[in-house]
């Protein structure tokens, strides 16, 4: 029963604890927890979701687990949300990182493949120890050191090819044309990969230098080729080719812009989510070659440190940029140190150039629902303007002075190429052919074009296009929808015209087959070198930078107008 007697105290007692209560909850929305701390709480607690998670599945998971590669397998795949630069580098690619800045390793100097599930050398380096001690191209590697290496994958392989300098190695190897496998024996050097692959005088007074790279003498070494053709032929122009240079160490990239602009010049500001990512990068020292013309050679895969000093060099209107838009990559990346030896290589921040534009041309930040992502609409770019007041545009990588396009199809040489047929080839070639004319004067010859076409026929060669592909997808999809039978005639014809007639293929892309197998023939007699010397015999790019470069040339006119 109700006791109404008591009913007023109730009352009070009631409003008493909502006073309370009210007050309580005043006091504690009083304190709100900073943004760094809510960070810190998120990271804890999914911190500890992640050990309960793998705690648990260790305890109870049927199978036996392998920890480090689940371990690694969950951090390439957190990260490759974020960007595709930001990744993570264990112990045991731990070299693999020192060659990325520093270009040096200890081994061989000999670049390994799969193929047909052996392990082949696909280019052993001109002087180093490989090529030295008589390894070619096309070799079989059976054991190093006595392990057999059957079944093992090209790193595995490669981390025992790697050693100690001045340890002996020991290589069994199987090679066409020869019974028994050979076994040599050599010793293992440090290893360093010029950055520079090229230089030459290519014209009048003008100089050329392959830049691969930006390791951490890649400003010494293009100094010391430059000024090597500055005493030796006198040039006054140089063409500098950062085409499939993927970049690498800014401070390079601002040593070799300030070669040609005056000292305390602003190359490239980073700007991050923390004041230590926040820097500009300034020329360091005076010019070396203050007067000199310079065109820069780039395409689409030069990316990075390559697109800042494309684009600085743009910016400062202190040389032409030739050839095709540049890849677009406007981030920054630092290594971080972790625990057991592991590494972090994460992206801290964008750069922008001298005229204060970013050339990012992905945005990793705002995803598809898919999770796809795509390149900034050339719409939404913002208008900058060079030193001279030219105009140029932010996002999707440099757009060259004297923009190019490449013109090759994905015809049937490539699926040549990506059945290694060139390769195979050049390997039976050299057998037959001890020496062959030099890169600037070497011709393919009809006989031995027809030679390799027979060879493609016995290789009982063929491919499947991607038109074909798509087309069975087609196909499938009209089934799907029930117009397979009404389109039936259309789709046999179709059908009939995308099946590969090898032979008649081959005869009309006569030109870009030979390129290909000229290029894979002359390596093996001249390495890097004679392939480079090769390649730029009918190169469009450098052929507009030397008209560029001629004293009434419009290299004046292209820096000036606006």
């Amino acid at each position: 029963m109700f006791d109404f007697f008591n009913f007023p105290l109730i009352i009070v007692m009631k409003k008493t604890l909502f006073l309370s209560l009210l007050l309580f909850g005043l006091t504690v929305t009083a304190y709100s927890a900073s943004p760094a701390e809510k960070r810190s709480f998120r990271i804890s607690k999914n911190l500890n979701i992640f050990n309960s998670l793998f705690r648990e599945l260790d305890m109870n998971y049927v199978d036996t687990l392998s920890y480090d590669k689940m371990m690694k397998t969950t951090i390439d795949n957190m990260l490759e949300k974020l960007d595709p630069y930001t990744v993570y580098m264990p112990e045991e690619e731990t070299d693999d990182l020192t060659f990325m800045t520093t270009g040096e390793y200890a081994g061989i100097g000999a670049m390994i493949m799969k193929k047909d599930k052996e392990i082949c050398v696909s280019e052993p380096y001109e002087g180093m120890p490989a090529q030295r001690n008589g390894v070619r191209a096309g070799d079989i590697i059976v054991e190093v050191d006595g392990v057999k290496v059957e079944g093992m994958t090209v790193n595995e392989v490669s981390s025992r090819l790697k050693g100690t300098p001045n340890t002996t190695i020991r290589l069994k190897i199987k090679r066409l044309g020869e019974k028994e496998p050979l076994e040599i024996s050599f010793l293992r050097e440090k290893i360093q990969v010029n950055p520079v692959g090229y230089s030459a005088v290519v014209g009048d007074k003008i100089g050329y230098v392959l830049l691969r790279e930006f390791t951490d003498r890649a400003a010494i070494e293009l100094k010391n080729a430059v000024s090597d053709l500055v005493k030796q032929h006198k040039i006054e122009s140089l063409v500098l080719d950062i085409r499939n240079n993927g970049g690498g160490l800014i401070d390079e990239a601002v040593k070799i812009v300030g070669y040609f602009v005056p000292k305390g010049t602003d190359v490239v500001t980073t700007k991050g989510k923390i004041d230590e990512s926040d820097r500009t990068y300034k020329t360091p020292s005076e010019p070396i070659f203050p007067q000199m013309k310079l065109v820069v050679l780039a395409n689409r895969s030069s990316a990075s440190a390559s697109e800042i000093l494309a684009g600085s060099i743009q910016d400062l209107d202190r040389g032409v940029i030739v050839g095709e838009r540049t890849f677009g990559k406007g981030l920054v990346q630092n290594i971080r140190t972790l625990g057991y030896g592991g590494h972090l290589k994460v992206t801290t921040a964008k750069y922008y150039i001298p005229s204060g534009r970013c050339i990012q041309a992905i945005d990793y930040s705002h995803r598809n629902e898919d999770g796809s992502v795509g390149r900034v609409p050339d719409s939404l770019t913002s208008e900058f303007k060079t030193l001279n007041g030219r105009k140029v545009r932010d996002g999707g990588g440099i757009v060259p002075d004297s923009l190019t396009k490449d013109e090759r199809k994905l015809n049937i040489s490539y699926y040549i190429f990506a059945q290694n047929l060139y390769f195979d080839y050049a390997t039976q070639y050299v057998q037959q052919h001890p020496t062959i004319a030099s890169p600037t004067d070497f011709k393919l010859s009809d006989e031995d074009f027809k030679a390799f076409s027979d060879y493609l026929v016995t290789k009982k060669f063929t491919y499947t296009s991607q038109t074909e592909k798509y087309y069975s997808e087609l196909l499938d999809m009209a089934k799907y929808e029930g117009l397979d039978k009404r389109a039936k005639e259309e789709f046999d014809a179709l059908k009939l015209k995308l099946k590969p007639d090898i032979l008649n293929d081959i005869a009309e892309n006569k030109t870009d087959i030979a390129e290909l197998l000229s290029l894979e023939i002359i390596k093996r007699y001249y390495y890097q070198k004679g392939e480079i010397q090769y390649s730029l015999r009918d190169d469009k790019e450098l052929k507009i930078a030397l008209e560029i470069l001629k004293p009434n040339g419009s290299y004046t006119s292209i820096l000036s107008k606006k």
